[in-house]
């Protein structure tokens, strides 16, 4: 028998990340964004056939792709290494160079809204002459005509909806990712779509059914988000799953269907709710997580998703199966030799339940990675990152909790964050590590902390508040000084910096204490620190100040940062690069 060596880093992460993807109306093409070849850029399939071929060669994310319903052509999006102004460009059919659209100076951003049925009309949000708040235009494709159709004023602002004859519209009124208020304008009157528009609730994706009626989503006066309409008559619930929010809604006309996405803690489900005879149907999913969903003109379902085990994939429904579009898996390694993730629970220092993935390696080197997630309105659930599962080869165990302030347990759940970044979800991590000690899984001298975005912050926060829990910690692009933070967002997130965490002024004492630079006496225990020089979220000062404090003061600190990236890693080589600087970090360290 053979004896094949262990698998190196490099095949964990030859597996690509999809972003988004579009069909075209026939159904004949579909067009992804991904980094196949080690760089994103757009590729296509002609259906049936389902080998891809690239489209174009920018090295850039895309933030959405539209197909021109004619196929005349391809709008979509790209940044620049990672800085999150996204410009707008069109592609012929067969790929080429991008021809710009609508672009500005380099801070600019332009998100896509709506393309009109016939193709000619774009509805787009701009920050040009608008930073804080943002500004809704319409650009007509044919003439180059483009007009204002809506000023953010006191709140982000956004149209997400257009009735079919164009003659009205839905937007939201941004305050914080948990209050989103949406208003119907038409004939220059604004409706809420909810009876209360000052109460903190949230309100998403609606769709027109006609020129009166109007579905949406909202946890309105409840806990989880359910189905909700909005006509005439004014504001109507009409469909709750228990305990189970409901993230997404696309509408399919000809069969007069709405099919419902809910996030129930670590896992997506799939429902069709017949609008003629009101009955909801569960649809088995390919994958444990949706990313994006697209029903066309006949009914097919296609779906991008991922598993813990599953990197990402697009499927297409075919009866009551599913046919993968895609053939996306790790790089000569079974799926029986990666890890599937056990659901835990345990009880926090004020008896709030908190739920939490424990990943197992095959074969264990007697470590655990502690992984506070990032977001933190966000979660860890069972969704495949190459991360863990190369960790996992190597025998870490691997911990990540939904704390405090994590989506999918309910609204009042993901709200006890808001204002309070750096107690609760700090708590609820270390009782996270002391049920680790207790069930014998781990001990101070075995656990190393690993975070990204929010998760880099509570990483710093427990290395400067709990030094004796640790052996080492990897912060991955977290805020060390709440203050510099809230200063240096992109200016479309400042007016909701408040409600999320704090006013710099009011809650002066809050911020100090809950920032990780205010702790830097207690650090002592060595330290990666890796940064994306263009991140607009999380800025490279924040990495530059904490690194530079740690080696003044003679702590092991090393310290990475990529020039042409930004918050995450948008090319294979640089992924690669930082996975293997963190493995031989852990390694040292153990």
């Amino acid at each position: 028998m053979l004896n094949f060596p262990k698998p190196d880093v490099e095949q964990f992460f030859r597996t690509y990340l999809i972003a988004t993807f579009d069909v075209s109306k026939d159904e004949s093409k579909l067009i992804f964004s991904t980094n196949l070849n080690g760089k994103f850029d757009l590729w296509a399939m002609d259906l049936p056939h389902t080998y891809p071929y690239q489209l174009t060669a920018t090295n850039q994310m895309s933030e959405f792709i539209k197909i021109n319903p004619e196929k005349r052509h391809i709008l979509t999006s790209f940044d620049n290494d990672g800085d999150e102004n996204y410009q707008i460009y069109a592609l012929p059919l067969s790929g080429g160079n991008p021809l710009p659209i609508l672009t500005g100076e380099k801070e600019d951003k332009f998100f896509y809204g709506y393309l009109s049925k016939d193709g000619e009309r774009l509805y787009y949000t701009t920050s040009k002459d608008n930073p804080s708040f943002l500004d809704n235009r319409l650009y007509n494709l044919k003439t180059k005509e483009d007009k204002l159709l809506l000023k953010g004023e006191n709140a982000l602002t956004f149209i997400v909806a257009l009735s079919p004859s164009e003659e009205s519209f839905v937007y939201t009124k941004i305050y914080s990712n948990t209050y989103q208020v949406a208003f119907l304008r038409t004939e220059n009157q604004d409706k809420p779509l909810t009876p209360d528009p000052e109460s903190v609730h949230h309100t998403s994706s609606p769709v027109f059914i006609d020129e009166s009626t109007i579905y949406f989503l909202t946890d309105y006066d409840k806990d989880f988000s359910y189905l909700a309409k909005y006509d005439t008559h004014g504001f109507e619930p009409i469909l709750e799953i228990n305990n189970e929010n409901i993230t997404s809604l696309e509408y399919h006309q000809k069969s007069n269907t709405i099919y419902l996405t809910t996030e129930t803690g670590v896992i997506d489900k799939l429902y069709k709710y017949n609008l003629n005879d009101n009955i909801l149907i569960g649809i088995p999913l390919p994958t444990d997580i949706i990313e994006k969903l697209v029903i066309a003109e006949s009914g097919t379902i296609y779906v991008l998703g991922r598993s813990a085990t599953k990197p990402h994939n697009i499927f297409r429904s075919e009866g009551s199966s599913w046919i993968p579009l895609t053939s996306n898996r790790v790089l000569g390694i079974p799926e029986t030799d990666l890890v599937e993730p056990e659901v835990v629970r345990y009880e926090s220092f004020d008896g709030l339940e908190i739920e939490a993935l424990l990943f197992k390696p095959h074969e264990s080197n007697g470590y655990t990675i502690f992984w506070p997630h990032g977001g933190p309105q966000y979660a860890e659930r069972k969704f495949f990152r190459a991360m863990f599962q190369v960790l996992l080869n190597r025998g870490y165990l691997i911990f990540a909790p939904n704390f405090r302030g994590s989506t999918g347990y309910g609204s009042k759940f993901t709200k006890m964050v808001e204002g309070d970044w750096g107690e609760g979800p700090r708590l609820d991590c270390l009782k996270g590590i002391e049920w680790l000690f207790n069930q014998g899984i781990s001990s101070k001298d075995k656990l190393f902390v690993v975070g990204g975005s929010y998760g880099g912050y509570m990483t710093l926060l427990l290395a400067g508040r709990h030094p004796e829990i640790m052996k080492a910690s990897v912060d991955i692009f977290g805020p060390s000084n709440l203050f510099t933070f809230i200063n240096s967002v992109p200016e479309h997130w400042k007016p909701i910096m408040k409600l999320w965490l704090g006013d710099p002024v009011e809650d002066k004492e809050k911020l100090e204490k809950d920032s990780p630079i205010t702790y830097l006496d207690n650090m002592s225990k060595p330290m990666l620190v890796i940064q994306g020089a263009n991140d607009p979220r999380v800025v490279q000062e924040e990495s530059d100040q904490i690194v530079q404090a740690l080696e003044n003061k003679g702590l092991e600190v090393e310290y990475l940062v990529l020039e042409d990236e930004g918050h995450g890693f948008s090319k294979k080589e640089n992924e690669i690069r930082v996975y293997k600087l963190m493995l031989d970090f852990l390694a040292k360290h153990q």
